[in-house]
């Protein structure tokens, strides 16, 4: 009987997963650098039984067809599915499997990472090294203090509880989240549950961790950002869609925050001659928020295990509806 085929569209998967995959499947892989584009993949997954999807483009119809009617399993590397179009493989009946739990932690502690940047101006202290700038003075360069500052999390889930239970250690005065309804693990954090202008008008620091879909997409705009204090931070470790970016520039550009911290944006890569890179009161990554090893290895493995269940016939371990 011949092995299940499975695609793996990126060269630089962690060799874990590829090493569980390989003793029952026969691996196909893109090994195009740095990352293959939609025609690479689709050349490739030609009679595939699964794909270990790793990339930011969209899994879409033409994938599904370049690999044929056999195609049954799809994992993606990553938390998030908004790269994965759920239509086409639920009218398809191809199980679909993502990675949570296992890079909250990670996610966590950059999101914190980038809070305590903003607030304390990591970015503008260089320019101001760099510049011969520096100064003294009792009210020069001030920044503010996560310690005893109030904050909002809109997305309260793996991340977002993983996020306040990093916060309690700041001993910050209260901690709000915005939802449908409220969560269990939140009484234990003494987090509790406002409607999202209240947060927004209240909050010292806002994160932002929730899924990118169509109630999210572009929530923080305009208006939100109006109802935000000047001294407040603004961090953004869930998808840069979920920002109107040139109403968060505009923002940044006038003081109407104090700052921001973003690991996600619109687009990715950001061009070098973008407004966001032009601004000393905001901290970029580039969406590295899950990037250590020990949490790469985990989301890897996370897929390959989800494959090899999703085609023996198994629950997967973490399904997505």
């Amino acid at each position: 009987m011949s092995k299940p085929k499975v695609l793996i569209t990126h060269c630089e998967v962690p060799s874990s997963a590829i090493d569980l995959l390989r003793t029952d499947c026969d691996l196909i892989i893109n090994d195009e650098k740095p990352y293959p584009n939609i025609d690479q993949i689709k050349a490739k997954a030609k009679g595939v039984d699964a794909i270990l999807w790793s990339s930011k483009l969209k899994l879409n119809e033409d994938v599904l067809n370049a690999a044929g009617p056999q195609m049954k399993v799809v994992a993606t590397m990553s938390a998030g599915v908004d790269n994965i179009d759920l239509n086409v493989l639920r009218k398809n009946e191809v199980k679909l499997a993502n990675t949570p739990i296992v890079l909250n932690e990670s996610v966590a502690d950059l999101a914190i990472g980038l809070a305590l940047a903003a607030c304390r101006r990591f970015t503008e202290g260089r320019e101001i090294i760099t510049s011969a700038k520096w100064t003294f003075g009792p009210q020069w360069f001030l920044g503010r203090d996560l310690f005893q500052a109030r904050v909002g999390i809109v997305g309260f889930g793996g991340i977002g509880q993983a996020i306040a239970r990093r916060l309690k250690a700041f001993d910050v005065t209260e901690i709000m989240y915005s939802g449908h309804s409220e969560k269990e693990e939140a009484v234990a954090l003494g987090a509790k549950l406002v409607d999202f202008q209240l947060l927004c008008l209240q909050s010292d620091f806002i994160f932002a961790c929730c899924p990118l879909n169509d109630e999210t997409r572009g929530m923080f705009n305009a208006k939100a950002f109006g109802w935000m204090h000047k001294s407040a931070v603004f961090v953004n470790v869930g998808r840069g869609e979920l920002v109107v970016q040139k109403d968060l520039v505009k923002a940044l550009q006038t003081n109407n925050l104090l700052g921001a911290g973003l690991d996600v944006m619109t687009p990715e890569p950001l061009p070098k001659d973008h407004e966001l890179l032009k601004l000393s009161n905001c901290v970029l990554t580039p969406h590295v928020a899950s990037a250590t090893k020990r949490t790469r290895d985990a989301m890897a493995e996370l897929c390959a295990q989800n494959i090899l269940r999703g085609l023996g016939g198994e629950e997967m371990f973490t399904p997505v509806p």
